[in-house]
């Protein structure tokens, strides 16, 4: 049975890459961080209890923050994949939090590969880079292009990527970075700005809310479906030698035009509902992110089998079923209480 270890698991990607990899066969090793409450309702209906022989999912408390604890659990449990997903992923905290950002998301990596090497485990690490990382380079974005960061949270990721480039060239290890373009779903978090937005969508239809704050509604994003981008992380420890991939739909799509279809799906306008506060525009915005994914397309046969219209769709009716609605109802309850604000 092959054995992966997952950082982030309880995140969305990470919980989205143990739906994959136990349909798969394999054994699946989970890092979570300590709390006082559980974090873990996305992988709630994998969990099982250790103790019974059917059990294919397993947890372990770490934090890339702490290279002991990251070491002894490659060292037990000896993995033959590591994915590593965990990372402080919020670009606005990252100006607020730039050290821990820094700690986690690049030092944590270098814990990683040193706890790798020390191991002397015969493993194949995926390594989760960000479209963030190019910054204001021209688009599209291909692995070629020009790394230019514009936010805390970019610059630890860029100094991740060279890091596992580096271990690559020097120990021989077998690492990738995936570059992976705006991927969400109904498993994003809530602070994101789609599930907020598609959130809020579902509150003011209910009732419970009546407008939605929003920074940059002119930003463009290459937003794709998480589940879809989990398989290309795995098709690449698949291949015969270790490589770097830009991973996307290759096409562009502003927030403002995320609000536009989200409000669609119930027949409403976006514009009486949402508001603009400074407070949520970054101290450097990155303008425009859109993937060439040529490289990923014809090496890994990887293609996104999921829309925008349908990724924006799917977390709406996601988010009215969590309010209790169902479409045809939440269609007609927009309809009585906002009639001027109908589309057509």
């Amino acid at each position: 049975m092959t054995t992966a270890l997952i950082t982030g698991i309880t995140g969305q990607d990470g919980s989205h890459l143990a739906d994959l990899l136990t349909e798969k066969g394999y054994e699946v090793h989970g890092i979570i961080r300590r709390a006082s409450t559980f974090n873990t309702h996305r992988i709630d209906h994998l969990y099982k209890d250790p103790h019974e022989p059917d059990a294919r999912m397993l947890l372990h408390y770490g934090d890339l923050t702490d290279g002991s604890q990251i070491a002894r659990a490659i060292a037990a449990i000896r993995p033959d994949e590591i994915y590593n997903l965990g990372a402080q992923s919020h670009v606005a905290v990252s100006f607020q939090q730039p050290e821990y950002t820094g700690n986690a998301d690049g030092l944590g990596v270098v814990r990683l590969l040193e706890a790798i090497r020390d191991a002397e485990v015969d493993v194949r690490l995926y390594q989760a880079g960000t479209s963030e990382m190019f910054g204001d380079s021209p688009p599209p974005q291909s692995e070629d292009s020009e790394f230019r960061p514009r936010s805390p949270y970019a610059a630890a990721k860029v100094y991740a990527h060279w890091l596992v480039a580096n271990y690559r060239e020097a120990y021989g290890i077998f690492a990738c970075n995936g570059i992976l373009f705006n991927h969400e779903g109904e498993r994003r978090g809530e602070t994101f700005v789609t599930r907020k937005i598609t959130r809020a969508l579902a509150r003011i239809v209910a009732g419970e809310q009546s407008h939605i704050y929003l920074g940059n509604l002119d930003a463009s994003r290459d937003w794709g479906y998480a589940k879809d981008y989990v398989k290309a992380m795995w098709l690449m420890l698949q291949q015969d030698s270790p490589d770097d991939y830009v991973v996307g739909t290759g096409e562009s799509h502003t927030v403002r035009e995320f609000c536009e279809r989200a409000f669609a799906v119930v027949g409403l306008d976006y514009a009486p509902f949402v508001k603009i506060d400074p407070a949520y525009f970054r101290p450097t915005e990155v303008e425009y992110l859109q993937a060439d994914s040529s490289k990923a397309h014809s090496l890994l046969g990887w293609k996104p089998e999921t829309s925008f219209v349908e990724l924006v769709t799917l977390m709406v009716e996601h988010d009215l079923r969590a309010q209790h609605l169902e479409m045809d109802r939440a269609r007609e309850m927009a309809a009585d209480r906002f009639p001027g604000a109908l589309i057509g």
